[in-house]
This record gives structure tokens, sequence and C-alpha cells, in this order.
């Protein structure tokens, strides 16, 4: 069985070479763009590429402000100083995310908070937040509190796996209920759309990453994305040392912080973005494609988007009918030639996180035992294929 799902995936990708997971596709303005960086001198943060990639995105996403950041880690480091997380606070989140998410609450000195998933989304469950906090938190003055640790919550952290939006209406209706602010991780969810909004603009902040894996790339690089413009403009300040604008001198009027993305990173975003569409129908056909070809598996699902969104499929996957089988393909896949990988290791079971409260988490435990990435970079279309 599993020879043919290898030789499928060979062929999807039209190789014998080994198949990556997910390969950044450079076949636009790349070049052009970087080669006038150098010639101009201008590789650092000041230059029109910075500017052009935030107005870029803010066009395509529909937010009022776009802040580059250095990566997706520092932006969500500080969209939760701007939603107001403070030292010992808790923040809610979801234990299968990658590291970033819990590193990002953590510079802060705030403590996550896991809550399980949804078995649609893969991403944080409404329906379980809300079982959560009306077990453990009480309101006092319009603020949330843990009322066993009588730490206050600030924050509600979802992110929108492999590319896949979660119940965002519902969960704004809890977190709004609750005093919460949301604050979306959508690192992975570029070109995904929620009831025809993109990801990212539904809470007060959210956040995109542009690492090399992810679907469009500046090497490394995130933004910050807002609907208030105010705050975005803020922001904006933070990421450049809150250096008071002038001539010559150099006067800081808060502690800033050196997250402004560099011109010649931006300047690949630029090239990046103009293939956006394309890049989301190429893989949009590569899921329907594994759809199809896993429906004659019985013992294997595809996992498809959510109702009523628009995935970008950013990382295909596959789920196993139990652990053995999981790992099983996982051997075979990676000696044979295609770059399989699970789910990362959940949040709950780091070392640094072991502590921190949850609630159970089945769904969550149930996709860790079973999930597979298949490869999802963008495939250059044979001759005659549609």
């Amino acid at each position: 069985m599993y020879e043919d799902i290898i030789a499928f995936i060979h062929n999807l990708y039209d190789t014998h070479e080994t198949v990556p997971l997910h390969a950044p596709t450079f076949k636009g303005n790349e070049k052009k763009y970087l080669n006038e960086c150098i010639e101009t001198t201008f590789v650092s943060s000041v230059g029109k590429y910075v500017d052009r990639f935030e107005e870029m995105m803010e066009e395509y996403t529909g937010a009022k402000k776009a802040v580059v950041c250095v990566n997706g880690t520092n932006a969500l480091h500080l969209g939760l100083m701007l939603a107001g997380v403070e030292r010992n606070d808790e923040v809610i989140t979801q234990a299968l995310t990658f590291i970033a998410t819990c590193n990002a609450i953590s510079y802060i000195g705030a403590i996550p908070v896991f809550i399980d998933v949804d078995k649609d989304t893969m991403g944080l469950s409404p329906v379980a937040l809300e079982v959560w906090l009306k077990e453990n938190a009480e309101i006092k003055n319009k603020t949330c509190y843990n009322k066993k640790t009588q730490r206050r919550i600030k924050a509600c952290v979802p992110m929108h796996t492999f590319g896949h939006p979660v119940h965002l209406e519902e969960l704004m209706e809890v977190c709004n209920q609750y005093h919460l602010e949301m604050v979306e991780d959508a690192a992975e969810s570029i070109g995904s759309l929620y009831k025809g909004q993109h990801t990212g603009t539904f809470g007060k902040i959210g956040i995109l990453s542009f690492n090399g894996n992810k679907t469009i790339t500046t090497g490394g690089g995130g933004m910050l994305l807002f609907q208030d413009e105010k705050l975005g403009k803020l922001a904006k300040h933070l990421t450049t040392q809150a250096k008071v604008p002038h001539r010559w001198e150099f006067v800081h009027d808060h502690i800033g912080y050196n997250y402004r993305m560099p011109n010649i990173n931006a300047a690949l975003g630029c090239a990046q973005m103009e293939q956006l569409d394309d890049f989301i129908t190429n893989k949009r056909k590569t899921a329907e494609k594994y759809k199809t070809f896993f429906e004659s598996y019985p013992d294997i699902t595809f996992f498809t988007e959510p109702e009523n969104c628009r995935s970008n499929y950013w990382l295909n996957a596959i789920i196993m009918k139990d652990k053995e089988s999981q790992q099983e393909f996982l051997h075979y896949s990676n000696d044979n030639g295609v770059m399989t990988r699970p789910i990362w290791e959940l949040m709950n079971r780091l070392p640094m996180f072991k502590d921190c409260e949850n609630d159970g988490l089945a769904n969550t435990q149930w996709f860790a035992d079973r999930v597979i990435n298949i490869p999802s970079s963008i495939r250059l279309y044979k001759k005659n294929e549609y």
C-alpha cells in the first residue's frame, strides 16, 4: 500500500529525487528586486521595498495597517505586548502549535494555558474554551481571572494550523464575553479566508510568518496586521527602536526593538506577493489531487478545509488509523525519498511547559498520534496538466 502512495507523490512532483516537504519557489521578480537593493545599497531596514511590502499586504488582507518584522516570532511577541499582556498574565492557546507561539508568550513572562482543538480545524476550539472558562474563570471589573491561580487571563492566541482557519466568529464571541484580547497566530495561513475574510484580521492583532518553508517567503520575516491604524503606527515606531524622527539626532521615547525587516528581505516579499494568487491556486489543486487519491484508502483520511473557509493548504496532512501506522509510514516514506513529518511535539509535553494548565487535550493528543504532513510545495505543472 505504501509503495503506491510513494509512487503517486513522486509522480505528482515529477521527480525520482527526494521530494521535500515544502520548498520555496522563486520564479518571478526575486532576482531583479534583490539586484536593485544591492545596486542602490539599500539592503537594511530603509528602502522602498519595506513600505511596498506592507502596502501590498494591506491591500491583499484588508488590514488597515501592516507592519513588517524580522520574523513571525517577534511579530507575535510585539503583538502580545500591544494587546496588553504583561508578566504573570495567563494567555490561552493550543498545545498543537509550533513552539514559537509559546516562546513569544514566555518572552513577556506570561504563562500559557492549553485548550483543546476542534476535529474539523485542528485549531483552538471555541466550545472547549468556553467550557474551561466557565469552570475556571471569573470576571472582576471587566477583567478575567483564573479562579485557581488568581492570575489575570489577558489574551487568547488561536493558531490556524497548516493554514486551516479556526472557528473565528465563535471564538470572538467567547473572547468578548470574557474580556479577552484575541491575537491571531496566522503564521501559516496567508491566503486563507474565513467566510471571505482574511485570517489575521479578526482579532485585535494578527501575525504572519514568511519563513523559508512558508507559502511565500522572505527568507526570514514576519508581519503584524491591525484593524486599528493608530495601534499599527505605534507598532511600526517600536520596531524601529522607538526613534523619534529627525535628520540627525538620535532620541528615543520608548523601550524599542530592532524588529524592522531589512529592505533586501522585503524585496523578496514583494516579488512573492506578485505570485501569491497563483501559489494558492497551485496548492489547492495539489490538495484536490491528494483528496481524490486518498479516497481509495479506507484507513487514511486526507484533512480538508473547514466549512465556509478557503484554506491555503500550506502543509497537506493525512490522518492515519493509529500511532503504529503513523510511525510505520513516517519511516517508510522518509526511507524512500518522500519527506514527511508528524505534528510538532505537543507544547504540554515539553519540559518548559509541562506544568502549564490544560483541559485534558483529548482531540489534541488524538491528532498527535495520527497526523502526518506530506509534500506540499508549489508544483511545476507537466505539459497538458490542468
